[in-house]
């Protein structure tokens, strides 16, 4: 990618940035219920008309929508995104705190699904058409058909109520109150990543270059590992780090299943309490993340592909 690219890029990140925070806020804006009033009802006081007034000149809600909108953005822009209604605290003290369960919860995630993702779809490209290429299809279909939070609800029923291994209550992030949600996102990933790399695969074996090393006498190992598989992997990148970036998104029902404090249940707990200023930051803060991923994973691409390198 050439200086010039990533310049345009930069600045199409600038100006989706600058949409999605704008229409955020309106949304927010224009949504029912008045902010002043649900603070003061959290905080167990009574809404008079006098401190409604007083509360909404001190969050600044009485002031036009676009001065409203100005000085958060001029907040943003300073790292300070408002302080949460419902939880007391600062918007990015929050998802900071919450940003880092997910994070390695989707590392791991992504770290099995590739485990599991890459030898089945090699296998059944390899067996294609034999009674392995048909199991391992069949276990990708029930994989792609049943729900998460099915998933979820079994993988907390056997391991948390049978067998005791770990806490059903949950709330914690130690690896082993971990490991079952990352196996949950794994399983519905896994599924249609078989699919993709078994697809990659059977394009691959059908290149030229395939023959012709075939006809050089290069055994089928070597080209089956060391020139068909890295060509293979290569279009799954993009697809990883979209997935990487849906992760830190927060995965809402498997984090509510296992209750975890990650960004998906904190997203949905401060939709229910009306807390816009933490929806809001939400918001920004995974566009900002996934446009971020995609930007490191056009730049990987272009590292990794040597004929996007030389331009061709």
């Amino acid at each position: 990618m050439s200086k010039k690219q990533f310049g345009r890029r930069l600045l199409q990140i600038v100006l989706v940035l600058f949409g999605i925070s704008f229409l955020t806020f309106g949304l927010t804006y224009l949504s029912p219920g008045d902010p002043a009033e649900i603070m003061l009802t959290e905080c167990g006081n009574l809404p008079t008309p006098e401190l409604l007034a007083k509360t909404r000149a001190e969050l600044g809600l009485d002031k036009p929508f676009v001065v409203q909108y100005g000085n958060w953005l001029l907040g943003v822009l300073t790292g300070d995104m408002g302080q949460s209604y419902s939880m007391k605290v600062p918007v990015v003290t929050k998802l900071v705190s919450c940003f880092w369960p997910t994070f390695w919860m989707s590392l791991l995630a992504l770290l099995i699904m590739v485990l599991i993702s890459v030898p089945l779809g090699v296998l059944s490209a390899i067996r294609q058409n034999s009674w392995v290429d048909y199991i391992v299809r069949g276990i990708t279909f029930f994989g792609v058909s049943v729900p998460s939070f099915w998933i979820g609800l079994m993988l907390l029923s056997f391991f948390g109520v049978r067998l005791r291994w770990v806490n059903v209550a949950g709330g914690n992030t130690d690896f082993k109150s971990m490991l079952l949600p990352a196996v949950t996102l794994a399983i519905a990933m896994a599924a249609k990543y078989t699919r993709q790399v078994r697809t990659a695969f059977l394009e691959e074996l059908r290149q030229d270059y395939v023959t012709g090393a075939r006809m050089r006498g290069i055994r089928e190992q070597e080209i089956l590992w060391k020139h068909v598989l890295p060509n293979a992997l290569l279009p799954l990148v993009t697809l990883l780090g979209l997935s990487l970036g849906s992760l830190l998104g927060g995965t809402a029902v498997v984090e509510i299943i296992y209750n975890w404090p990650g960004m998906g249940s904190m997203a949905v707990k401060a939709i229910s309490c009306r807390d816009y200023p933490l929806v809001q930051g939400y918001v920004l803060w995974i566009a900002i993340l996934y446009m971020a991923i995609n930007l490191i994973v056009d730049l990987s691409y272009h590292r990794l592909n040597p004929r996007l390198r030389e331009g061709r």
